[in-house]
């Protein structure tokens, strides 16, 4: 992504050190189109209220729109400072994402050394987001958010952010690249509950690049804290529960522009109260108690996914997704499985602005009655049955 970038060079920024240069980019993108969903719900809290079929307008089909600042300064011996402030939007009304916060995707500051790599202090993504996903159809992938797996239970449509964090990525060593963070919970006498960590490798060689990476969040279900790296008041808790875990590798061949790729990854959560999109969108409750205790769930997730350059302004895409799920609860327990396929056209109209048309069926089986595992795709109104069918036609321009 090329972004329009503003050069900012004052006497103010130089300072005493002549040599310094600075410079500060803003950049964004906004997402909107029209969307179709089938068996939509009409209370989305209440699935047997019924439903039907759903248009709308629709913001970030495929990417969330967002607008930020970066800024760098080159402090001189191959060492820059750098940072970057980053908000999600709704392009179709205008309100803020992530609970409202006004750099609710990203806020960091940190040193790149040349030889060595990146560290940084803030709110970012981990390395399941930043290492793996790019060789996914969803998320930075070019399916985007409508080819969510489902839950986004691996984060890998980076949903959720850590806070409180210090992240080390390295720069490549032979294709090789290296990463680890740690995201403190900030509370007094409580280090473990809602800290977390996560680390990550890349290896690109030839037209091949492979990944893996892993994340775990450390929480006490009976105690939440709601300030630690993973927040719930901004939509970053993918579950509410007591531990954590995910992780994943994945594979990608690239000829020219065009490229395929096969992702498998793994999570879990002990003592799981609430599944959500997006830490706002929920197809149902959970049985069990409210505060989780005895509930376990786990998903696995495999992807395989390709996309074809027709001419270097047209592609073609597709993904197919199956997920298999085991949810074990005192009052009730299943084994709910996702077969979801996604199909895309994108073309270009400039280097910074296409149109698409993205397509997604779901159909979900093995939930023994329990609405949370009802069909639902990415933040849409969930599905009063076991399936859905998604259509989106949207415009995409960055800046």
């Amino acid at each position: 992504m090329k972004y329009r970038t503003l050069a900012v060079a004052t006497a103010t920024l130089i300072g005493s050190a002549a040599h310094a240069q600075s410079s500060v980019t803003l950049y964004g993108l906004i997402d909107t189109g029209l969307l179709y969903s089938s068996n939509a719900r009409s209370n989305a809290a209440n699935p047997s209220a019924g439903g039907g079929t759903q248009w709308q307008e629709f913001s970030g089909g495929l990417n969330t729109p967002r607008w930020g600042l970066r800024g760098a300064e080159d402090l001189g011996g191959g060492i820059s400072a750098l940072f970057l402030l980053e908000s999600g939007f709704n392009s179709a009304n205008g309100t803020l994402r992530n609970g409202g916060d006004l750099f609710g995707r990203q806020a960091w500051v940190g040193l790149r050394a040349s030889q060595y790599g990146t560290l940084t202090l803030g709110r970012q993504y981990d390395f399941m987001v930043s290492y793996l996903a790019p060789l996914s159809a969803t998320g930075s992938g070019f399916g985007g958010n409508l080819a969510d797996h489902p839950y986004d239970n691996d984060n890998l449509n980076n949903d959720m952010r850590l806070n409180n964090s210090v992240k080390f990525s390295s720069v490549s060593f032979n294709g090789l690249k290296l990463g680890a963070m740690y995201a403190f919970s900030n509370a007094a006498g409580e280090i473990a509950n809602n800290a977390a960590y996560s680390v990550g490798i890349s290896y690109t060689v030839s037209h091949v690049n492979l990944a893996a990476a892993y994340l775990q969040i450390n929480r006490d279900p009976n105690a939440q804290n709601p300030n630690g790296a993973a927040s719930t008041g901004d939509g970053d808790a993918l579950t509410i529960g007591g531990l954590q875990r995910m992780f994943g590798v994945g594979a990608q061949y690239v000829f020219g522009k065009s490229s395929v790729g096969i992702v498998w990854t793994h999570s879990s959560t002990d003592s799981v109260s609430s599944l959500s999109f997006g830490g706002s969108t929920s197809n149902g409750v959970l049985p069990g108690p409210s505060n989780g205790a005895g509930n376990y769930i786990k998903f696995d997730n495999f992807e395989i996914n390709g996309r074809y350059f027709l001419r270097p302004n047209l592609s073609l895409g597709a993904s197919y997704t199956y997920t298999m799920s085991t949810f074990t609860s005192s009052r009730g327990g299943a084994n709910p499985h996702w077969n979801q396929v996604m199909a895309q056209a994108d073309y270009l109209l400039s280097p910074r602005t296409d149109v698409y048309v993205e397509g997604v069926y779901q159909r979900v089986g093995g939930g023994n009655g329990i609405n949370a595992f009802d069909a639902g795709v990415f933040t849409l109104t969930p599905s009063t049955n076991n399936q859905q069918v998604v259509l989106a036609v949207g415009l995409r321009h960055r800046f």
